[in-house]
């Protein structure tokens, strides 16, 4: 959430910064009219207060020289009805600014490309050797039906569109993958944690699902609670309102867990395959740092995310997105994309963000500055990364023409020492 105060000081900057993000001034306008009707109600009741004491010394004064305080009593009761009426006015203008502001994205760095489109983004660097095959290379749904690791027809029968069955040492390549994340990821200061994969709705509202995404969740019927679409959502809900102490900054954290989308307004888009569905892992990293370090932690984010891929040798290119394509919470987003050689294109993975203190406001999570003063802790997210798209980038990257695929080298010890995914050895149940 932004901050009132600052907007109310310099509008213009904010409707210039979030008209890049498709907010319209008017909106603007609208919050600004809402603070200062607050503001003017505010001091309304507290000259009404103010009388109402003044009221009640009379009747005391009455009182003790035993004179008639029946005109001051009917005043401080008449001024009790009129506060207690500005109040509910209060209360009403609270509520509906608050939503307004609950519904307004972050303001973006000013090195963030600006286009209400995701065209125009930044391409910051481009990683690794694509390779030339001497064959079509088959898209990674096609080699893992043909080695039998991936049942997408069953799982329709069981669960419906967009999910999957791994089996055999399709299973056994995922938990490799997302393994050899874990262990990545500490090695670069995270601590794993493993969350709760049910949230309450002050959670998602804390860091910005809710109430702008609402429809994009499973929510539990009858409670309360969502299915997580990230784990990002308990990770940095963690500290929420709460004070850091300054000396643990910045907070490292990192977790493996299913993600739950409903994917609403995604029909027809990535259909087949691993790329869109409704259950997925993913490895995902959160930091809680100082306002003055964020920009840093970003970069280094991003670089725990590409350490991945460059150690599973995938190329990739990392791009910037534009104002209009990043999400709702961040002030900037750096997407890692990895190659996909039968699409022919870069597909996203990881999207890794500063969020600023946009959350933290959210949240109430704060820490102690040098002075002892509270400030708003700076919170990022990324994933690290999500698992599905790497196994796909790998049956894809590692294809061999006779259909097998060839384990990654850093990923054989977590494979058992299985170097190739063949038909032969792929399930072992349909083998015997």
């Amino acid at each position: 959430m932004l901050d009132i105060k600052k907007m109310r000081q310099d509008p213009d900057f904010y409707k210039k910064k979030l008209g890049t993000r498709g907010v319209k001034p008017e909106e603007i306008d609208e919050v600004l009219d809402l603070d200062k009707k607050r503001r003017d109600l505010l001091q309304k009741t507290e000259a009404l207060k103010a009388q109402r004491n003044e009221a009640s010394e009379k009747i005391g004064e009455a009182k003790k020289k035993g004179e008639n305080a029946d005109e001051a009593i009917a005043q401080t009761r008449k001024l009790g009805a009129d506060i207690k009426e500005l109040d509910k006015k209060v209360d009403a203008n609270d509520e509906k600014l608050h939503d307004l502001l609950a519904g307004i994205p972050n303001i973006p760095h000013d090195d963030v490309p600006v286009s209400l489109t995701e065209e125009g983004a930044t391409e910051l660097r481009k990683v690794g050797t694509i390779r030339k095959f001497d064959f079509e290379p088959k898209h990674h749904w096609d080699i893992g039906t043909n080695l039998g690791i991936l049942d997408f027809d069953r799982a329709h029968k069981v669960s419906g569109a967009r999910f999957v069955y791994y089996l055999g040492l399709g299973a056994q390549l995922e938990r490799a993958v997302y393994n050899f994340m874990l262990d990545e990821h500490m090695k670069d200061g995270y601590t794993e944690v493993l969350p709760p994969y049910i949230v309450n709705a002050a959670s998602m509202y804390g860091t910005g699902q809710y109430p702008k995404f609402r429809d994009s969740v499973y929510r539990v019927n009858g409670e309360d609670m969502t299915l997580i679409p990230t784990a990002e959502v308990p990770l940095t809900n963690y500290l929420r309102g709460e004070v850091i102490p300054t000396e643990e900054l910045p907070v490292y954290v990192t977790a493996l867990s299913p993600c739950f989308r409903s994917e609403a307004g995604a029909a027809g888009r990535d259909t087949r395959g691993l790329i869109r569905m409704h259950q997925f892992n993913k490895v995902e990293m959160v930091k809680y740092t100082k306002a003055e370090d964020s920009w840093d932690e970003l970069e280094k984010m991003t670089a725990n995310g590409e350490n991945i891929l460059k150690k599973l040798n995938i190329p990739y290119h990392v791009i910037t997105l534009t104002t209009g394509d990043m999400s709702f919470t961040a002030a900037m987003t750096h997407d890692i994309e990895l190659w996909m050689p039968a699409q022919n294109k870069y597909r996203e993975v990881s999207s890794c963000s500063n969020c600023t203190d946009f959350q933290a406001r959210r949240m109430h999570t704060q820490y102690r500055d040098e002075n002892g003063n509270l400030q708003y802790v700076h919170t990022l997210n990324g994933s690290g990364l999500a698992v599905g798209r790497t196994v796909a980038a790998i049956l894809e990257n590692y294809q061999n023409e006779d259909g097998s695929v060839t384990i990654p080298d850093v990923l054989v010890p977590y494979m058992h020492g299985v170097t190739k995914i063949t038909k032969e050895n792929a399930v072992p149940f349909r083998n015997k």
